[in-house]
């Protein structure tokens, strides 16, 4: 099917829940206008329709190949990046000073979403050039920053990280990656690095990796990892490739899904190179601080893997919605005079329903987070952006795990919403399904998301944040209750059905509070239901924001379609989605019992 871009939705996140005026209004941001926002938001839906989206279904079928110790990607990838580098793209949200755009992250936001609808696969390649763009940019030292980023902004070159190894898998304290310091202020890597995405192609002319190494005399466990920039050809004083390095592409794996992205296993030190055995890689800031600083690159990919969870969910839901008016199938419960469109059946309109739900909210939330990421880095006051960035970084969590999460099930729902037809692959719905299922794995597991929930997010700053949180839907809540009119009914649910997710929310807080010094184990084996809860409840909180907006909006004489359908949505996630968040809270509570009873009966 053809994917468009949610432009009307995206529009209306932005103004209406997000706080763009707010943003545009910040320090440094005095050039960027609405027009030029919605300039950037138009020329980009036309990009992703016209040159990205009809490569997706081409990327599946026809996947990146291991050729000869070289990658060659999906027929059309290349032309269609080349389209991406020379439009700006990739220079977005960065720094002017180095060929940035230094466009606000909640403008970006939508892009890098939209993009991600468009060609998943594509797109994690300038998703990790962001990364390095970012980490550079903050620890780089100015040598490094200006050989690096001003290329990378260009398109010229791409960037990956390298974290995981056959025996490590997320404990990085296991990293054997050696690195040993040369005469020349250098160091010379070797070791084996898995699951490397875009770590070789024929993209651009060069790759900058980031890897994580220890050197002979680093301290053991994670305090001895450091960080080095391992170009794949090294680059001379005047800007221009020099000699071959010595990494290389062993092999690709073989996926589930995100076939046109090749994910390889990169050997450093096979004396392949041109410059001896072991590959040049230059330190980035101190010893043993390395993951330190590449936990910005993986907290600025957390965020933008969310974005991919809701990029995957409104391609399927857009695949689902457009199947199920076409399919036409049994007659209507309420009488008709034949057959009908699917969608009329009360089922395959409630599982639509909780596809765009889902979807929406999980927008909503990112869009959010995005703007207080803004404030937190352009408020004139600090206090507004202490603020800012406590709200962002206690966001970022529950975009990544809640979006992705969800867009497993919305991809699930578009198979179940073609029937027998979506198991086949030629309808296209199952692709979005097997794309969709590494994204609660990548970069941290929702796992792994939810312990920094719980241990760094709540347990802290003792809740603060998450109390602040829970305040502000029992606003919306008050909100609802009050704004009355024709649509009143719909709005005293949603209400209803909020002030009960907030109570099972603050419950939940309360609970890990209360018990994470007696009972550790308890309290974590619900971490990922309270961090489910919490993306829940804040989606609900969104869409009820965004039933008021449309409301309003509709009293005053609106006659666009569009807000009755944001409350129809608003209600249909009260209805079938927010009552998961009593349930969840259960299963927190009862966590430890039952943990407790699992150890004892060693199963």
């Amino acid at each position: 099917m053809t994917y468009q871009v949610p432009i009307q939705d995206i529009r209306f996140v932005l103004r209406e829940l997000a706080d763009l005026s707010g943003v545009l209004a910040l320090p440094g941001f005095e050039e960027v206008s609405d027009d030029l926002v919605d300039a950037v938001l138009e020329e980009n839906a036309r990009f992703v329709e016209q040159e990205i989206a009809p490569l997706n279904r081409t990327g599946d079928t026809q996947p990146a190949r291991w050729q000869d110790g070289a990658v060659r990607t999906t027929p059309g990838f290349q032309a269609a990046f080349r389209a991406f580098a020379q439009g700006g793209w990739q220079g977005l949200p960065h720094d002017a000073e180095f060929g940035g755009q230094g466009l606000p992250k909640l403008v970006s936001a939508p892009v890098t979403e939209s993009l991600n609808a468009g060609n998943l696969s594509f797109s994690l390649c300038p998703l990790l050039t962001d990364g390095v763009i970012e980490a550079l940019s903050m620890v780089g030292t100015a040598e490094q920053k200006s050989r690096f980023i001003p290329p990378l902004l260009e398109g010229r070159w791409t960037g990956t990280m390298n974290l995981t190894e056959p025996q490590a898998g997320s404990d990085l304290a296991l990293l054997k990656t050696r690195a040993v310091r040369q005469d020349d202020g250098s160091y010379r890597l070797s070791g084996q690095k898995i699951f490397i995405t875009y770590g070789d192609h024929d993209l651009a002319e060069n790759i900058i990796h980031l890897v994580l190494a220890r050197t002979p005399d680093a301290p053991k466990g994670v305090k001895g990892i450091s960080l080095f920039i391992v170009p794949k050809f090294l680059v001379n004083d005047d800007g221009g490739l020099g000699k071959r390095n010595d990494v290389y592409c062993a092999s690709l794996e073989h996926k589930l899904g995100i076939h046109g992205s090749p994910t390889a296993v990169l050997l450093y030190g096979s004396g392949k190179g041109e410059v001896g055995e072991g590959a040049v890689g230059y330190l980035i800031g101190e010893e043993n601080r390395g993951l330190e600083y590449m936990f910005i690159m993986m907290n600025a990919a957390r965020y933008a893997v969310g974005l991919q969870g809701v990029a995957v969910s409104e391609r399927a839901l857009q695949h689902a919605a457009a199947y199920a008016a076409e399919r036409v199938q049994g007659n209507a419960l309420e009488g008709s005079d034949g057959p009908v469109p699917i969608a009329r059946h009360p089922d395959v309109a409630r599982m639509l329903g909780v596809m765009r739900g889902l979807t929406e909210g999980a927008r909503a939330v990112a869009y959010v987070a995005a703007g207080y990421r803004d404030k937190a880095a352009h408020a004139a006051d600090e206090s507004v952006r202490a603020q800012a960035r406590a709200i962002y970084e206690y966001s970022v969590p529950i975009v990544k795990a809640f979006s992705t999460e969800s867009s497993v099930e919305v991809a699930s729902l578009g198979v179940q919403v073609h029937g027998g037809m979506g198991f086949i692959e030629e309808t296209g719905a199952a692709q979005y399904y097997r794309d969709a299922r590494i994204l609660p794995i990548y970069e941290g597991t929702t796992a792994i998301q939810a312990n920094d929930f719980i241990g760094r997010k709540i347990v802290r700053d003792g809740g603060k944040v998450a109390r602040e949180q829970i305040a502000g839907v029992r606003d919306t809540v008050a909100a609802l209750r009050a704004a009355g009119g024709a649509h009143a009914d719909a709005l005293e649910l949603i209400a209803q059905r909020l002030e009960d997710a907030a109570r099972a929310y603050e419950a939940a807080v309360d609970f890990v509070l209360g018990h994470i010094r007696e009972d550790i184990r308890g309290v974590f084996t619900g971490s990922v239901p309270c961090l489910m809860l919490a993306g829940t409840v804040h989606a609900g909180w969104q869409l009820g924001r965004a039933a008021l907006a449309a409301a309003a909006a509709i009293r005053a004489g609106a006659a666009d379609p569009f807000n009755a359908g944001k409350i129809a949505t608003a209600v249909q996630y009260a209805a079938h989605v927010l009552p998961r968040a009593a349930a969840l809270n259960d299963a927190i509570q009862a966590g430890g019992l039952a943990d407790r009873y699992v150890r004892q009966a060693r199963i």
